[in-house]
Formats: structure tokens, sequence, C-alpha cells
């Protein structure tokens, strides 16, 4: 069997049917199973100064436009950043690594892209920092300067309301802090920032945290989320209601969903998707991610789907060596082209890189799990292998929307075809989410069907 599935804009300022971020961010994405990357090979390639010749050579930062000035005005409402500071794991791992690396901050200067409430900035000057600057764009901004002024940290943190791309900083920096993930890591484009801090700020040497990310990305069944959203329908109140699988199925289906689910959900080892260097990422590379993928199911069950989800590493810049997974090669798998098989690494000592992890058998956190549901469950094999590729690209209308394009193939006895194709972008509007759709389907039969959640008008054509 094959097929594909196309999915726009997982976003970080709320969620789809079945899941979502809470009321105010449309947030930030998954992570997988496992096993620690870091970042280059004896140490990061440092980012050069501001000075030098080859800041010349940078693409300049994108212009603010209309779909910018929303996202800033949904950050400016409370409840984005209440459900974040109540995300302990995220909090938490944030005032570890800073503490963590207290030898690297005292005494130094700091940037905090994307402030928010400040409180990463009042951690970094809780543990010595010379001076903090916090940015961000968003109107919480004027609540920041009263939160730095009541903790009597005003002569240490400067809040600096604009975006990083254009407020001005007479002065290069240690550190750059920053809790830029969104859902499946890259959605929001908020990292774009980051990397404009970098190469505008960055001392030669200087530090980054969270200094790498990895997304992946693997298949899970979910019988119970099937059964609560599709089955029900079936017999209600002793009613026969099947009529309404079909609409059904796309209410809950044809969007992104952001749940939590467990490691008793995911069917394979996860695959790699992206492994991000914040010290040695461009700019362009953010525009479209592509990989290939082959896992190999650990169990028989029905594949409901596929999930996305991240971690991201804290750790100094001399702790940059790459770790590179362990292939254990599988039985019918040759070399030349094996199938995914990331082992679990966990953090057994505090020297070890502090790891803030989003996987499914991970602590929960604020940003969940994507996942990309089937329309209808695919019965699956233990061994039997799952193949095909994915890309997730900014959207060209607005790059803080991400299209995610899903193609899948199964090696089964009888070869079935299908294919399925749908693109959503979300729009932030203050605190709530507009949602613009479309939805191509291809079976045995072509067809196209039309979806604008605006005005709720759906068009169907077969031929």
């Amino acid at each position: 069997m094959s097929g594909s599935t196309g999915v726009g804009n997982v976003p970080r300022q709320q969620q789809t049917s079945g899941g979502r971020r809470g009321g105010g961010r449309g947030r930030k994405g998954g992570r997988r199973s496992r096993e620690v990357f870091r970042a280059s090979e004896s140490q990061h390639p440092q980012k050069k100064d501001a000075s030098d010749d080859q800041q010349d050579l940078k693409s300049p930062p994108p212009a603010c436009t209309d779909f910018d000035v929303a996202y800033f005005e949904a950050y400016a409402h409370i409840g984005i950043h209440e459900e974040m500071i109540k995300d302990h794991v995220r909090t938490e791992a944030y005032r570890d690594a800073v503490m963590q690396h207290q030898s690297f901050i005292q005494g130094k200067v700091v940037v905090d892209v994307g402030c928010g409430t400040g409180i990463l900035s009042i951690f970094c000057a809780q543990a010595g920092a010379k001076r903090v600057y916090a940015v961000d764009a968003s109107a919480i901004a004027v609540q920041a300067k009263e939160v730095v002024k009541a903790n009597n940290l005003a002569e240490t943190v400067i809040v600096l309301h604009g975006r990083v791309e254009d407020v001005e900083i007479d002065e290069q920096v240690d550190v750059i802090i920053s809790e830029w993930m969104g859902y499946t890591l890259l959605y929001e484009s908020m990292l774009g920032s980051v990397i404009t801090a970098r190469d505008r700020w960055l001392k030669h040497g200087g530090l980054i945290l969270p200094c790498t990310a990895t997304l992946y990305l693997a298949p899970i069944t979910h019988p119970d989320r099937y059964n609560d959203s599709i089955d029900f329908w079936r017999n209600v109140y002793g009613i026969d209601m099947s009529a309404m699988l079909p609409v059904a199925k796309q209410c809950a289906f044809e969007e992104p969903c952001v749940e939590t689910i467990t490691g008793e959900n995911v069917l394979t080892w996860p695959h790699v998707v992206k492994h991000v260097d914040c010290y040695t990422i461009q700019l362009n590379e953010l525009e479209s991610i592509s990989t290939r993928y082959k896992f190999q199911s650990m169990m028989r069950a029905p594949l409901h789907g596929f999930a996305f989800w991240f971690d991201v590493e804290f750790s100094g810049p001399a702790n940059s060596s790459i770790i590179t997974p362990s292939q254990s090669p599988l039985i019918g798998i040759s070399d030349d082209d094996p199938v995914d098989d990331i082992p679990t690494k966990k953090r057994t000592n505090l020297n070890e890189p502090l790891v803030l992890s989003t996987a499914p058998e991970d602590p929960p956190t604020h940003w969940q799990q994507t996942l990309i549901y089937l329309y209808d469950p695919i019965e699956v094999e233990q061994d039997q292998i799952i193949e095909g590729s994915v890309t997730l690209s900014q959207s060209k209308e607005n790059r803080r929307f991400m299209n995610i394009h899903l193609q899948y193939s199964f090696q089964t006895p009888f070869f079935i075809c299908s294919c399925l194709h749908f693109q959503i972008a979300f729009y932030l509007v203050y605190s709530l989410v507009k949602i613009k759709g479309w939805l191509v389907l291809h079976q045995e039969i072509e067809g196209a069907v039309s979806v604008d959640f605006g005005s709720a008008i759906r068009e169907i054509d077969t031929a």
C-alpha cells in the first residue's frame, strides 16, 4: 500500500481536532524516542563576530508582515504565557540549564530572544549575568518591564519592545537564550529570530541555549482515539448512526492534531527528520526540509497515523561532539537500506548534557505530540516495512505557517494504492485560530474536496 498525506500548518497557537495547546500558543512541536545527538564534531564552528566580512554575505532578515503583526499580537495574551510557565518540564529545564551553565553566564552579557514575561531573563540575572537584553515584539514586553522592576532587576535586565531583526544593541553578547520551539519543532519559524540574533550579536565562542534540537517522526497506533471519535457513531443509544462516519472522519482527522500519546502508541523506532545545530544553521535551511524514512513495525497493530516530536539539548560550546545512534542490523534488511533503529538514551548523571524532551515516553509537556491521522486504519504485521518520505516547508504566503507532505508505502502481499494530500493554514489572531484548508483525496477514483472553514462551504468534485 502506498499513499501520501500533506498537512499544512501545525500551530503553536492552538490545535486541531482531538488536541490542542491551550488557549493561546499554537505552539511547539514533538520529539522522538530518544538518542541524544550533539552538535558538531569536536567543537561548534562558532559564529563569527558581526563585523566579519562574511556577515555581508548573510541574507537580510525578512520584513515584518501583517502576519507577523498578528502573530505578535497573539503573544500579548496572558493565557499563552501562563500555559508555558505552568509547563514545569519546560520551565524547570530552562532554569536548570541556566544554573548548569552559570560559569558561562556570570558576569556576562545575555540576550533573551522572545522573552515573554521575562522569566528566562530573570533566571539569567539570578545566575549573575552582568546585563540581560530581554527582547520581545509582543505587547507582553510592557508587563515584562513591570515584572523586572518588581524583582529589583531593572539595572540588570533591559527590556526591548521590538523584533530582534529591528532593535539595536550596542555591544556583542556572550549568551543567547530562547524558548523558540513550536509544534513539530519548527512551526512559527521563531528559530529564524535566534539565527538573526546570533549573526548580529553573538561573540565568537559564545553560548546558545538550547544549542541543538532534533525532530522525530514515527508511525503510531491509537485505537482509543479512533474508537472515541469514529466508532462511537456506529451505535448511539441503540441507534445506527453509521451514516455520520464520513463526516466524523473528516472532522476528526483532516487536520493535524496536537495530543498526548505514550510510548505504547509508537510502532517503531523513530526517524530523525531534522537535526538543528543552533551555532551553524542558516535561515535558508528552514525553508524546506525533506527526508526519506524506513520503519519496521515492532508489533502487529492497526496503523492510525504518524507522530512528530522533538527534543532540545543544553550544553556548552565545548560539548559539541556528535553522538551517532548505533544502528543494529535488523533481520532481512541490508546495511545499504537500513531501517530506522534509534535506541533510547536517558540522562543518567548531571555531567551529561541536559535534554528537554517532548517524546511520548517522557513526561508530558504543553507541546504534546503532533499527530497526522489516516482516515482509516491499516493493519500492520510485526516486522512489516513502512517507508516513504516527508517534507516540511514554510508556506510561501506566510513563513510562520508550515506545510507537511508525507508519503508512505507498505510492503504487503496485495498492492493497494491510495493517496491522501491535504494542506491546512492556521491564522493566529490574538488568542484565536482561524483555519482555512484544502483537502485533495485520490483513491480508486480521482476526487477533489475543497473546504473553506471560514465560510463553511464545501465543494466536492469527483471524476
